[in-house]
Order: structure tokens, then C-alpha cells, then sequence
């Protein structure tokens, strides 16, 4: 390229934050930032207020243009169009792209999704991955088609899963990983060696948008798909157990060593506490409660909080259903 790239970034998402500090600082000598669309200033916090996101935050700092409709018109094409870009890159924005909207830029529009497509394609890839108990995710880059996360495949950045690995942890890495991905994008622009490569439809999933309800435990589950499911829905919507008439958070879970139990309690029993944690029985293994939170409490190290809220052994939880969170085809 004899002159820098024009990218437009889409975006709402405090994830997207380390490739736009590439673009604006390493990258800036081959790509800049030319302008932001984000998402409205929406309220906030615990009062509530109208609030600036993190990426319109973090564009006003740098003296960017920046955009935010609530809905893709026309008028919204042509002030597109007005700021001249050579590539669309989006990651987290919140809007559903017209076709007309998606061809106005020179090079097109391209998408961040964070997993490794086409697996968990959809609104939570992270938190689901993390509480399928995948071992690997990534970011995957791709170019944007009309169908749900389904165009075309141009690269991705692998990220490892540890077994004490929170959807927090793994998110982070993820928005680490795009910087390499970015900088590989801008050198194949460069020399014109872009490839695309169509997912195969076959393996795709799709996970859906998190609720509340989704943080329900089925004690009668193996302990690792309890403790996947736990850290993967950390910090949000969060597991919660009914202990002592009251609903506690549950921050971090692993599976104990096999002398944790004999096999034979119920699931759903507390076997006591180890140095690490808080020991129940499931269908299958014992379950180690790491972090817990008691309601206005903070999230605390299971040996700190059971010395203010003490649960005695023999204690017996009760499960609730596990909603889905991974389907094998949208609506399926």
C-alpha cells in the first residue's frame, strides 16, 4: 500500500480496546483509524446514568470521528460513505449491517468473532465455550455475509482454556489476540494475499444470548461440567446455589481429587472444605467451590467466606435444571 488503510471500526465492546491502541500506536504507519461507530450512550453503573462506552471513550481521547445511530438508514450509509474508508473492521458492535451498508467501504467489512468458527457462532461464543468445557478458543477473522457469523474465514488466533479459567480470564486473552491478527491482515493487504476460506456448515453451533436463569446447577451433573459451567458463566449471569435460604454467587469450581469423596453421598451433598475450597457431591466426582459471594457480600475465597458463613458437612443443595446454552443449528 503507498498510503496508509482507512479502517472504520465498529464496535461497543471494551474487548476491542488493544487492537485499536495497535491501530493508533504500532499499526498507525500502515493503517488508521479514520473514524468509530459505536453503540448510544446508554445508562450505567448503580445510579443508572447515561454513560459514554468504553470504544466512544476511548475514540473521543484520540480526536476521532465518532458515530452512533440507533438504527443503519441511509443517512447513516451516507455518512459512511462521507469519511472515504478502505476496510469496515468490526468486533461486538450490536447492529445488524445492511448489504448496502456493508459494500460501502473499498476492501468491505470485516468481522472479529471471538471463537473458532464454526463453533459457536452467536451471541455468548466465550462464556459458552468456557462452560462446554473447551480446552481452546480463538478469534476467528472473517469476512461479514448477511447469515449469522457465517462468511468466509480469512484467519484466527488460537487461546488456551485453563481448567481455573473464568470467562473474565479468557476474555481478556482474546482481546490480546486480535493485535496479531490485525497485523497479519494489514501485511496480506499489503502484498494482496488475502484468502477466504468458506466454513463448513457442518460443524457449526450457535450459542445464544445469557439470562439469569441460565446460572441454575444441576448437582446430579458431572463435577466437570458443574465446574466448566461456573467459571464460563462468571462474572455474568454467575452460578448460584440456595444455601442456608439464601442465594450464593459462586466465583471459581474445579474438580477435587478423586480422595475428596467416597462416591456414595447423595449429589448435592456437602462433603466439607479443603484448603482450596467448599467440597460438594455430584453425579459423578466432587465438586470444588472456589469463590463464593453471599447477597451485598463480596466475592471472596471459599476459606474466607465459610468462616462468616459456615456450612456444616452433611448439608444437602439443591439442584435446579441447566438451561442449554449450545444448539447445533439457530432455533434448532
Amino acid at each position: 500500500m503507498s498510503t496508509r488503510l482507512r479502517v472504520v471500526f465498529f464496535g461497543s465492546d471494551a474487548i476491542a480496546l488493544p487492537l485499536l491502541e495497535w491501530l493508533a500506536g504500532e499499526g498507525s504507519a500502515r493503517a488508521e483509524v479514520a473514524a468509530v461507530f459505536t453503540q448510544p450512550d446508554r445508562e450505567a453503573g448503580r445510579g443508572q446514568k447515561i454513560q459514554p462506552g468504553a470504544i466512544k471513550t476511548w475514540a473521543q481521547r484520540h480526536g476521532l470521528a465518532v458515530f452512533q445511530p440507533e438504527k443503519i438508514t441511509e443517512e447513516v450509509r451516507l455518512q459512511l460513505t462521507a469519511v472515504r474508508p478502505d476496510l469496515g473492521l468490526v468486533m461486538a458492535y450490536g447492529h445488524i449491517l445492511r448489504d448496502d451498508f456493508i459494500a460501502v467501504p473499498r476492501l468491505g467489512m470485516l468481522n472479529l468473532h471471538t471463537s473458532l468458527l464454526p463453533r459457536y457462532r452467536g451471541a455468548s461464543p466465550i462464556q459458552s465455550a468456557v462452560a462446554s468445557g473447551e480446552r481452546e478458543t480463538g478469534v476467528t477473522l472473517m469476512r461479514i455475509v448477511r447469515r449469522l457469523d457465517a462468511g468466509p474465514i480469512i484467519d484466527a488466533e488460537r487461546v488456551a482454556i485453563g481448567a481455573l479459567d473464568t470467562a473474565t480470564e479468557v476474555e481478556a486473552r482474546l482481546a490480546r489476540a486480535c493485535v496479531p491478527l490485525l497485523q497479519r491482515l494489514v501485511g496480506r493487504l499489503e502484498v494482496g494475499a488475502l484468502v477466504e476460506t468458506p466454513q463448513r456448515e457442518a460443524d457449526a453451533t450457535y450459542c445464544r444470548k445469557l439470562s439469569k436463569d441460565d446460572g441454575a446447577l444441576d448437582l446430579v451433573a458431572p463435577a466437570a461440567t458443574l465446574a466448566a459451567r461456573v467459571n464460563g458463566l462468571f462474572p455474568w449471569p454467575s452460578c448460584v446455589l440456595t444455601i442456608g435460604g439464601q442465594p450464593i454467587k459462586l466465583g471459581l469450581a474445579d474438580v477435587a481429587p478423586a480422595s475428596a469423596g467416597d462416591g456414595s453421598a447423595a449429589p448435592g451433598t456437602v462433603l466439607g472444605a479443603d484448603e482450596s475450597g467448599l467440597l460438594v457431591a455430584t453425579g459423578a466426582g466432587v465438586v470444588r467451590l472456589r469463590r463464593l459471594q453471599r447477597p451485598g457480600g463480596k466475592m471472596l475465597p471459599a476459606p474466607e467466606f465459610l468462616r462468616g458463613f459456615p456450612i456444616s458437612s452433611g448439608t444437602l443443595l439443591a439442584s435446579r435444571p441447566m438451561p442449554g446454552l449450545v444448539e447445533g443449528r439457530p432455533g434448532g
